[in-house]
């Protein structure tokens, strides 16, 4: 009987459905989660198939008229029926288009499926001669008897033809196509997989010996991955402080998922997280290490493609990457491990805008699968969670090996200002000295300032004017090794000006810091300390991170200054010192979370201190000292700090006590933009549910950017799917000038 098939058609704003027929020869190898080629028009396109029927539930005045599509990408599904649950659950949750979703959970070059595989030429040997055959060959040839002789004697009697043409060997074009000829050689297509740690060996690691609260730990999470229970187990959180042994908890949690037969998915915060959480996977199940896959933004396409079909092709079964991970189409999954769960870089800034600890937690009630989520400093929001019961909490209360916490010193920047002369220093008397006498005794340091460049802004004491972005609201900053002003919103730069562009005056100067001038006062201070410095500048070539962080693991860096790239989840057993050059960076900024991002940054950043024999310290410089959030952290409270910080929430009605959504409507007229939020609001507000707030229309706190004017409003309610449902039913019932651009940012992150 011939069958339909629904497909779902590619394109960045479309969520076109069409439906095609199925050719008799395709009819069995289409299933829901296949990548097709369809007519479109007068053109071809790509597409997802979303549904297959029977032509019999059609109306057969149309469904024998039915063009049929033209052929498969993929040979098999590419998206998994729990995929597709998690992709309708995205679409409605985060009001995005069903094919913004597909798109954000297949790679580029499975999509197209063009340029996807690295192809390379190989030679190999069908007919090898006898011996005679062989002399006979040399008589007639003996380069050809060479190559003849070369190839019978590797293992598989084969070798690329760039490795036979190359300059050591030097085997001509011509020698090869003569025994292609005479049957005697084979060229063919090879596709070759490209391993982005194909070119490093990992030595073999033995699981640890745990302590009492570690075996605890585990014990729950293996009973959550062997369940049996009807309902899905409840998410596990495991609060250990830095330093704790949470990830021993993840491997050994990890090795029980694989004596089961099961597969598990490990999302990390940040990229620079992943090479050294890679090394450690790997080391540990270096047996099985072709069973590793890693999946980031740092590959390159064609790595990133291979380390997919890996998976998809079920040779990988465990799964290592940042957000987009949560996304693998690994079968059989037993355990999804999301480490450092409190990170905000699991929250998605363009379209669909989704959460990945959520969507951890949403797939393993989708797939019956235990869910473990790692933090010192876990979210307010599954700290709450925790308090409600949804989720089930276990704590590691104490570093390995009976190590104690890091002694963390608060130097007030008023008063060490009052001392010096010209301003506020960038390094406290206390934290030099403290560098000082642990250089000396051959340990390393950390500097963390979460503020790159070398000047934050350029402005004019005698006119008050500041250099600005002329496409941003945001002053330009300075970057000495440039000789440049840079936006770090949009990326325009222009030469820094000798004179002040308004007055002419001379004596326009240079406001604040970032990491460049703090490397700059460093090399200068210590002179004979060997300094690198971490942070998107920096680290731009491939594998430039990797190689800094393994040298100064190696102990051939003294002094690694940083942003939070380096702030979190690393592993250094010789940084015994942690400075924090000024905690006040995010504290000071119009959001509700400001608090508890310092809270974290400052538990996180400090946690790099005292890993190995000897003991660690911390010195934090802020002009705020008795701020809620630094206070905290200096006694490794995080309870005390939670249990403050919820009251405000819960007084003043944020988040974890209600959901937030931001709308935003982008536009480079500013009327327009401004007159299409007024419209919105008024049809938002006129049939507004019950339980739902919404603020009146605002600019956004960052009022322009790329050239674009922001304005928006706020909405809050205890419940998101009611909001949601709302807003997308006002949403599709209004028309928007085309230059006018809506966004709707379900458990918004970011404010501005």
């Amino acid at each position: 009987m011939p069958r339909i098939a629904t497909i779902l058609i590619d394109g960045a704003a479309s969520d076109l459905q069409f439906d095609y027929g199925l050719p008799e020869e395709l009819a069995d190898r289409v299933v829901p989660g296949c990548r097709v080629r369809v007519p479109l028009r007068n053109r071809g396109a790509t597409g997802t198939v979303v549904a297959v029927t029977d032509a019999s539930e059609a109306d057969p005045a149309w469904s024998g008229k039915l063009k049929p599509i033209e052929g498969l990408i993929d040979q098999e599904p590419i998206l998994t029926p729990s995929l597709f649950a998690v992709g309708d659950w995205m679409s409605q949750y985060y009001l995005a288009s069903r094919e913004a979703v597909l798109r954000s959970m297949i790679p580029q070059a499975a999509r197209t499926g063009e340029g996807a595989e690295k192809i390379r030429k190989l030679v190999v040997l069908v007919n090898p001669p006898d011996e005679d055959g062989l002399v006979a060959i040399r008589k007639r040839a003996k380069r050809q008897g060479d190559l003849v002789e070369f190839l019978m004697a590797q293992p598989e009697r084969q070798a690329f033809l760039a490795e036979l043409t190359g300059s050591e060997l030097r085997f001509g074009r011509p020698t090869i196509t003569s025994l292609e000829s005479a049957g005697i050689l084979k060229v063919q297509d090879e596709s070759v997989a490209r391993d982005p740690f194909g070119d490093e060996e990992f030595l073999p690691s033995d699981s640890l010996v745990l302590n009492s609260e570690q075996v605890e730990a585990l014990s729950r999470v293996v009973a959550a991955i062997e369940s049996k229970e009807e309902a899905p187990p409840r998410p596990i959180l495991l609060r250990g402080v830095t330093g704790s042994g949470k990830t021993e908890v993840y491997l050994q949690a990890i090795q029980h998922v694989l004596d089961q037969g099961k597969s598990a998915i490990v999302l990390v915060p940040e990229i620079s997280l992943t090479p050294q959480t890679a090394d450690r996977f790997k080391q540990r199940f270096a047996a099985i290490q072709k069973e590793v896959a890693i999946l980031h933004s740092h590959l390159s396409q064609g790595e990133r493609h291979d380390e997919w079909r890996k998976v998809l092709r079920r040779e990988a079964r465990i799964v290592i990457g940042a957000r987009s991970a949560i996304f693998a189409p690994i079968r059989d999954l037993g355990l999804i491990v999301v480490d450092e769960e409190h990170e905000s870089s699991y929250k998605q800034e363009t379209v669909p805008r989704y959460q990945g600890r959520d969507l951890a937690v949403v797939r393993g009630h989708l797939e019956h699968c235990a869910v473990l989520l790692g933090s010192a400093t876990p979210s307010l929001e599954s700290w709450r969670n925790v308090m409600s019961e949804k989720y089930e909490l276990c704590e590691l209360t104490q570093r390995i090996d009976d190590r104690s916490m890091p002694l963390i010193r608060v130097i007030d920047m008023k008063m060490e200002s009052r001392k010096m002369k010209g301003g506020p220093a960038i390094l406290s008397s206390k934290l030099r000295q403290a560098i000082e006498i642990r250089l000396a005794e051959g340990e390393q340091v950390i500097l963390f300032l979460n503020r790159r460049g070398f000047a934050r802004s350029m402005l004019c004491p005698e006119c008050g004017f500041v250099a600005e972005c002329p496409h941003c609201s945001i002053a330009l900053t300075f970057h000495k090794e440039e000789d440049r002003l840079i936006c770090h919103m949009c990326g325009h730069g222009r030469v820094a000006p000798k004179r002040c562009p308004e007055c002419q005056s001379r004596a326009i100067a240079m406001a604040g810091y970032g990491t460049e001038k703090v490397e700059a006062v460093m090399r200068q201070i210590f002179d004979k300390a060997r300094i690198a410095r971490v942070d998107t500048d920096t680290m731009r070539r491939k594998g430039q991170l990797a190689e800094t962080l393994k040298a100064f693991k190696t102990r051939k860096i003294d002094i690694l200054i940083g942003t939070q790239m380096i702030a979190k989840g690393l592993h250094f057993p010789n940084v015994t010192l942690v400075g924090v050059l000024n905690a006040d960076v995010g504290l000071h900024v119009p959001d509700f979370r400001a608090s508890e991002r310092t809270f974290q940054l400052l538990t996180q950043v400090a946690g790099r201190a005292g890993r190995g024999d000897t003991a660690g310290e911390v010195v934090v410089q802020t002009f705020t000292p008795h701020a809620p959030a630094v206070q905290f952290a200096r006694h490794h409270d995080f309870v005390g700090f939670a249990t403050q910080e919820l009251e405000l929430r819960e007084q003043f009605r944020f988040p974890p006590y209600l959901h937030l959504a931001v709308i935003t409507v982008r536009s480079v007229h500013k009327e327009r933009a401004e007159f299409s939020l007024q419209t919105l609001h008024r049809r938002l507000k006129r049939h507004l549910p019950e339980g739902v707030d919404l603020t009146e229309p605002l600019p956004s706190p960052l009022v322009r950017s790329h050239d674009q004017w922001r304005f928006q409003v706020t909405m809050k309610s205890t419940s998101a799917r009611r909001m949601a449902k709302h807003v997308r039913g006002v949403i599709d019932g209004l028309t928007f000038p085309e230059d006018v651009l809506v966004t709707v940012d379900m458990d918004a992150y970011n404010l501005s």
